[in-house]
């Protein structure tokens, strides 16, 4: 079957969407304060509110994303958009701790399908050679949305109460569920689908064939565990003394990380044309080098500020690399490798989420910093790793083919 490809409006429709879609995984890091206030919630263990989120991303990433690859992959997204609805005034009513935490786990869990799969939709529609180009456009609109989440969610609670937060965010996906029913073009769809039992029995050999998941999915471990190893611990020396910081202003910290939305496009430009190596050696330097300028809080709002900016970018940057690699597979097999990759963010996220507010609470910023330092630099040598093994399979190959001769 043909496959339609996609306009420019409609790209930037799933780029809103998904960037919408994913805020809502992200709305509670400047809000941590208040929910442990009115949930009585230890602040040694706020974070449990964020791990909750990750813990319904992963149940999206084994049960929901592979789906993708069964059928309709338009009428699975309309589906999981009315879900996230619904999903959302739950939360929005939350009344008990218990409740809270169901709330967030259907928001990780519905937010995470629905980003993913609209990536996946995505590159069904775009030709192999501009695969890069437009991961790195939703991509971009991903981190958009999870910027402005901070933003959001903090201006809107400290105005109005973080229920309102969630209750805007429902109205929102609402709206755009309407554009989307009425504009998503028709995908290919299997002449015999398979079944679930069989895509999910699958996922495990994928993961052994595949050179590139086995490379990138820890990456994508280690990356999300250092972004979120800072955004979930630093609410904490932000909004105490001497600094004392608002709600709004904590969230407004996210801007500072737009520069590395706005390169989207770009890095996966430079993916289309084949410089993997160089964007993700330099994204790597870049997220290691952060972590030293973010030491200086709360003496020095100007390295905080920088740190977030080069911090934000390295990440955008790997992230984009990673999702252009993987989706270089055939379309069929989109749902599950994005599943796969976005598993071991999830896990990734799950523990920064955890281990920053802890470390936080025990052992103060600094020892946030060496952690996170530590983790960007596991990754580094990780990549490295990696292109010493190739740069050997490349060399063996070479002298079996002079040997052949």
């Amino acid at each position: 079957m043909s496959v339609p490809l996609i306009s420019r409006p409609l790209l930037i429709l799933l780029a809103v969407a998904a960037g919408a879609s994913v805020a809502n995984v992200y709305y509670a890091q400047p809000l941590l304060d208040r929910l442990a206030q009115g949930f009585a919630l230890d602040r040694a263990v706020a974070g449990a509110v964020l791990a909750a989120t990750q813990a319904g991303s992963v149940l999206a990433l084994l049960g929901l994303l592979p789906l993708a690859d069964r059928g309709d992959r338009r009428r699975l997204l309309r589906l999981q958009l009315m879900a996230l609805v619904l999903g959302l005034l739950w939360l929005a009513a939350a009344r008990t701790a218990a409740w809270l935490l169901s709330g967030m786990l259907l928001a990780g869990l519905l937010g995470t399908a629905l980003t993913q799969g609209l990536i996946a939709y995505t590159t069904t529609l775009a030709p192999p050679e501009q695969r890069g180009r437009v991961v790195g456009v939703v991509q971009g609109g991903v981190f958009i949305g999870l910027l402005l989440a901070r933003v959001v969610s903090g201006a809107v609670a400290a105005t109005i109460g973080w229920r309102a937060v969630y209750l805007l965010s429902a109205a929102m996906m609402a709206a755009l569920a309407v554009l989307l029913w009425r504009h998503l073009p028709a995908v290919p769809v299997p002449a015999v689908p398979p079944r679930w039992s069989a895509l999910l029995g699958s996922m495990l050999g994928m993961l052994r064939r595949d050179r590139s998941l086995r490379e990138r999915g820890p990456l994508a471990l280690l990356l999300f565990a250092g972004l979120n190893v800072f955004w979930a611990a630093v609410p904490m020396p932000l909004s105490a003394p001497p600094l004392q910081w608002s709600t709004a202003a904590i969230g407004a910290l996210g801007l500072a990380g737009v520069v590395g939305a706005l390169m989207a496009a770009r890095v996966g430009y430079w993916m289309d044309r084949g410089f993997a190596d160089r964007v993700s050696l330099g994204a790597l330097l870049l997220m290691l080098a952060a972590w030293w300028p973010l030491l200086g809080l709360p003496q020095s709002l100007s390295l905080l500020l920088l740190g977030v900016i080069v911090l934000d970018l390295g990440g955008q940057a790997l992230h984009v690399s990673n999702q252009a690699l993987l989706l270089r597979a055939p379309a069929e097999q989109h749902g599950r490798l994005v599943a796969l990759y976005m598993l071991f963010y999830a896990l990734g996220s799950g523990a920064g989420a955890a281990a920053g507010p802890w470390m936080q609470a025990r052992h103060g910023w600094p020892a946030v910093c060496l952690l996170g330092a530590g983790i960007a630099l596991l990754a580094l040598l990780w990549w490295a790793a990696w292109r010493v093994v190739a740069m050997k399979a490349t060399a063996g190959a070479g002298i079996g083919s002079a040997g052949c001769r």
